[in-house]
């Protein structure tokens, strides 16, 4: 797929918009999307399905929560899978109907379980056995029956990083593919569940399809034993994880590749297959514009200090992940650097040592494929603004993410009465209350 930030007239866009225009209104760091890059990636993730014949297409909202972001999904005809009350708070606000979110996670509140019994969503995806337990009593205590399937865990190593490979037996997620087949026949004996099926997920940024295969080979025996006790098999959730090209010269599946596996390992399996995409979603049709602050000397090479930080874009802290930079104003010139942002930690690098876009203080450039975990990890480390998100359409943009300024976040501060001095108030155990 191509990127859909492009260089004209030496300056780069976004779809018809110049980049420069954005950083005028908006200022920096901001994050900006592309309507179209979203559809596109949308539509294509679901044409690569096509030989899937009956599929539920949920997006993970945990990659990207942004109102608009979710409403443009919704109207490409995708659900919701949420990892909280929050996230479902956001589908349903953003349109999209209760019945097509997946509520999945493995800590899931006996009040975000409430919540969404209240609701009416679609699916629980259950983690654990007393979790469905706890949401049968819930839903049977309001008269309901809770749609749900048992998330199993098949011990596959998903040839990822390992803060996010999900399917190995030392990860939290599920419960052991050996023991599912007697906690399901427990959850299906019980009044307040519809349990329909099971659910996998082994990890996010996958390039390579052999280990989501032979994961979907072992859900397909587990299929066929829950079929052989006398269960009624109608779901199976395969999860998401499809990789993006973030280096220059990563090779990853195609959507097309994808669904034909998918076909082929699950021809015999006569079920509705759930899938939940985010990143390959989301992650190309956002940058993360940025300002040069300083082009600091360094002992080895200088240090290029943007006014983006690791509370505006986490992954390459959290993750070592890499994500190209460059200029919105290339000259074709060159430069080794380090990138840097302003915040107060060693680990506030984006890269070290690389080949990038020459730039000096002030001229701007972009993060690339930061559509997808980013400004939804972002935080307000160091005081900092919470970062802006920005919405182009063709020709026209518009802010859908205000900046969060240091003041507002001061205003949602209080100082405890009991500090003010003030003789009027005595402490109270619970609250502070005005003396007799």
């Amino acid at each position: 797929m191509s990127l859909p930030f492009e260089c004209r007239d030496g300056v780069l866009h976004a779809e018809d918009v110049p980049l420069p225009a954005i950083a005028a209104a908006v200022g920096t760091p901001a994050y900006v999307y592309s309507t179209a890059a979203l559809r596109t990636s949308a539509r294509a993730f679901r044409a690569g399905l096509a030989p899937v014949p009956r599929k539920h297409l949920a997006f993970a909202v945990k990659a990207n929560p942004n109102l608009a972001v979710l409403r443009l999904l919704a109207e490409e005809g995708y659900g919701a899978d949420i990892v909280s009350a929050g996230e479902m708070l956001h589908a349903l606000a953003a349109g999209m109907p209760a019945s097509s979110i997946i509520f999945s996670g493995v800590g899931k509140s006996r009040r975000e379980l409430a919540a969404a019994l209240d609701a009416g969503i679609g699916q629980f995806n259950l983690e654990l056995e007393e979790e469905g337990v706890v949401l049968a009593a819930m839903a049977a205590a309001r008269g309901q029956r809770a749609s749900a399937v048992l998330r199993v865990n098949p011990d596959i190593d998903a040839g990822t990083h390992a803060k996010i490979s999900t399917g190995r037996k030392q990860n939290k997620f599920g419960v052991a593919i050996d023991d599912a087949v007697e906690i399901y026949a427990r959850l299906a004996r019980l009044d307040g569940l519809a349990l329909r099926g099971v659910a996998i997920h082994i990890g996010s940024q996958l390039l390579d399809l052999d280990p989501l295969e032979l994961a979907y080979s072992r859900v397909g025996s587990l299929v066929a034993d829950l079929r052989a006790a006398g269960h009624a098999i109608t779901h199976v959730d395969l999860g998401g994880g499809l990789g993006l090209s973030y280096r220059p010269g990563d090779v990853v599946p195609s959507p097309a590749a994808y669904g034909t596996m998918v076909a082929r390992a699950t021809r015999d399996w006569n079920v509705t297959l759930m899938f939940e995409p985010g990143r390959f979603v989301a992650g190309e049709a956002g940058v993360l514009l940025t300002e040069v602050l300083w082009v600091k000397p360094g002992a080895v090479v200088p240090y290029v200090i943007v006014d983006a930080a690791m509370n505006d874009l986490a992954r390459p802290a959290l993750y070592d992940a890499f994500h190209d930079f460059v200029a919105v104003h290339p000259t074709g010139a060159r430069m080794v650097a380090n990138i840097a942002g302003p915040v107060c930690e060693s680990g506030d690098t984006f890269a070290m040592g690389r080949d990038i876009d020459a730039v000096s203080a002030g001229d701007l450039a972009v993060f690339r494929t930061a559509g997808a975990y980013g400004a939804t990890m972002a935080s307000t480390y160091n005081c900092r603004a919470l970062v802006p998100e920005v919405l182009i359409d063709g020709g026209r943009f518009a802010v859908v993410a205000d900046r969060i300024a240091p003041e507002a976040m001061l205003a949602a501060q209080h100082i405890p009465l009991w500090m003010t001095h003030d003789d009027e108030y005595v402490s109270d155990p619970v609250s502070p209350r005005r003396a007799a």
